[in-house]
């Protein structure tokens, strides 16, 4: 072997390539697992989404439970106007608010249906 400056040259060279084409693969993966991981957190199906979702799901839970609260206090009003039986205190609060009589400082209410 020579040591002039062209076969160590080469010699330097043919282990760079070697080295690189190790790294290749091992780069390609390392690369593809950071994607995911990013992905996993913080991409538009990651934990950050999944957080924000949570949250907007307890919210409209809790809008669903007053709007169905409602609409039982609403069921119970038309149930008592109803043909075949007419709750009075119903009644009387339509009838006061027909003839423009009641207070909107008066307090109504109202019964369970078993009572009557």
């Amino acid at each position: 072997m020579r040591k002039d400056g062209q076969i160590v040259g080469m010699n330097i060279a043919r282990a760079a390539k070697r080295v690189a084409t190790a790294m290749i693969a091992p780069s390609l993966f390392m690369g593809l697992t950071a994607y995911f991981i990013w992905n996993a957190s913080r991409g538009e199906h990651g934990l950050r989404e999944y957080a924000i979702r949570q949250a907007q799901l307890i919210t409209e839970q809790q809008r669903l439970g007053k709007a169905l609260a409602e609409r039982e206090t609403w069921e119970t009003r038309v149930d008592g106007l109803r043909d075949a039986h007419v709750d009075p205190d119903t009644l009387d609060e339509r009838a006061r608010a027909m003839a423009q009589v009641a207070d909107p400082a008066d307090i109504v209410v109202p019964y369970p249906k078993k009572l009557y």
